[in-house]
C-alpha cells in the first residue's frame, strides 16, 4: 500500500554555486568497501552512482587524499593517475545519467592498520583508536599511531589540496572535506585525541587549526564554490570525545567563514539542538543537513522525509540521506510518489564486495504498472 503522492520542497530546485541542482535530496557519503585493492573505482562503482543519479546531488564515498589516510580495505583514493582514471568512468556515467557529483576526502588518520594500507598510520597523539579494526584477514587491534610532526602536517594539508584539484579533474563538480565521525580532522579538534602541546593543540583555536588550514588549502586549490565542509558535533563514533563541543564548531566555522565556501554539511542534524540552531544562526551560507535517524532500527517508513522536511522548515536548504539511498537508487522518485521502500540488506552494506546488496536493488516499475520491476543495471525507472 501506498501513501499519498507529496509535494514539498525537498523536491524543489535549488543553485548550488554553478550547480543546478533539480531537488533538494542529497545522497550522503556510503563507505561501500567496493574499490580495487589499489584503490581504484571499479566499475561497478559507476553503476550503482548512475542508478542513484536522480539525487539532486551525490557525495561520492570518503576516499584517500594520500596512502597513509587509508581506512579499511578497499576504499577508493584519488592521489593517483588510476584513481583519477577510475574516477572519470564514474563520473562520466552519472553525469550520462543526468547527475551531479561532488567526491569526500576522507583521511583515517588513527582509524586505519598497517594491514590495509601498509604504514603505521598517524594521528595528532600517539593513541590508538579503542576498538579493534577491519582488515583483510578479520577485526584485529587497532595500531598506536604515530603522533604527526610539523611536516607531516604541512604536507597532509598540500595531499588534501592535490586530492582536490585530482578530483576536479577527474570530473567532480566539488569535493567535501570531512571533519567528522572521527577521522583525523576530528582527532585534532577533540580533547581525548589530541594531547599536543604545540600551535595545532591545547586551545580550541590551536585545536580547529589543522581542520582550519585544510579547507583554506582546499578552497585555494580549486575555488571556495567547489567545497563543502562535513562535521558532526558531539558525535562519539571512533572512541572520540570533543570535551567542548559548545566552543569547537563556532570556533572552526569563524575560522572558514570568509571564505564563500558551497556548503556546511551537517551530520545527525536536529532543529530541537541547540547547538543545532546556533550553526544555521551563525552560518551564512548553504547549510546540508542530515537527519537524526538513529533511533530507527532501519529505515523510517517515510525514508526520512518527514525529519528532511522539518529540517528544511528549520532554515537548512539542502537534506543528506544515506542509508536510504543504499536499498533504493530511484529514492527520491519513491519519495515523490509516496511508495514504500526497499529494506537495507545490512549483511552488505560494507566488506563483503561485489554487485550483491550494492547494484541489484530493484526500482519501481512504470507508471501504473507498481508491481513490475526493472532489472537494476543503469536502466532509469519511468516512475
Amino acid at each position: 500500500m501506498t501513501n499519498a503522492p507529496v509535494n514539498t520542497g525537498l523536491f524543489s530546485p535549488f543553485r548550488l554555486g554553478p550547480l543546478h541542482l533539480p531537488n533538494r535530496l542529497v545522497m550522503a557519503p556510503l563507505t561501500r568497501n567496493r574499490a580495487g585493492a589499489d584503490g581504484v573505482p571499479l566499475p561497478i562503482m559507476a553503476t550503482h552512482y548512475a542508478q542513484r543519479a536522480s539525487a539532486g546531488l551525490i557525495i561520492a564515498e570518503g576516499t584517500t587524499p594520500n596512502a597513509v589516510g587509508q581506512t579499511y580495505a578497499n576504499i577508493p583514493a584519488i592521489h593517483r593517475p588510476e584513481h583519477v582514471t577510475g574516477w572519470r568512468r564514474v563520473t562520466d556515467a552519472v553525469g550520462a545519467a543526468g547527475g551531479r557529483m561532488f567526491l569526500q576526502l576522507q583521511h583515517g588518520g588513527r582509524v586505519g592498520h598497517p594491514d590495509n594500507s601498509g604504514l603505521v598510520p598517524v594521528a595528532p597523539s600517539p593513541l590508538a583508536l579503542p576498538e579493534t579494526i577491519h582488515t583483510p584477514a578479520g577485526r584485529r587491534p587497532s595500531a598506536v599511531p604515530r603522533e604527526m610532526t610539523a611536516g607531516d602536517i604541512r604536507s597532509t594539508v598540500a595531499d588534501f589540496a592535490q586530492a582536490a584539484r585530482n578530483a576536479v579533474e577527474a570530473g567532480f563538480a566539488g569535493v567535501e572535506v570531512h571533519a567528522a565521525n572521527g577521522m583525523l580532522l576530528h582527532q585534532f579538534m577533540a580533547q581525548n585525541t589530541n594531547r599536543r602541546t604545540d600551535a595545532y593543540g591545547g586551545s580550541v583555536a590551536g585545536r580547529v587549526r589543522f581542520a582550519a588550514e585544510t579547507v583554506r588549502a582546499v578552497a585555494d586549490a580549486i575555488g571556495p564554490e567547489r567545497v563543502g565542509l562535513r562535521i558532526s558535533p558531539a558525535n562519539t563514533v571512533n572512541g572520540i570525545d570533543e570535551g567542548d563541543t559548545h566552543r569547537i564548531y563556532p570556533a572552526l566555522l569563524d575560522a572558514v567563514a570568509d571564505l564563500g565556501l558551497a556548503y556546511l554539511h551537517v551530520l545527525f542534524a536536529d532543529p530541537d539542538q541547540a547547538l543545532y540552531r546556533r550553526i544555521r544562526g551563525d552560518w551564512s551560507g548553504v547549510l546540508m543537513a542530515n537527519p537524526d535517524l538513529r533511533r530507527f532500527p532501519g529505515l523510517p517508513a517515510d525514508g526520512g522525509r518527514s525529519a528532511g522536511e522539518r529540517l528544511l522548515a528549520s532554515g537548512a536548504d539542502l537534506i543528506s540521506l544515506g542509508r536510504g539511498f543504499i536499498s533504493n537508487p530511484d529514492l527520491v522518485e519513491r519519495l515523490r510518489a509516496g511508495a514504500p521502500l526497499n529494506p537495507v540488506r545490512e549483511q552488505y552494506s560494507m566488506y563483503v564486495g561485489g554487485e550483491t546488496g550494492y547494484n541489484d536493488y530493484p526500482v519501481l516499475g512504470a507508471a501504473g504498472d507498481r508491481g513490475r520491476v526493472l532489472a537494476v543495471t543503469g536502466e532509469r525507472s519511468g516512475a
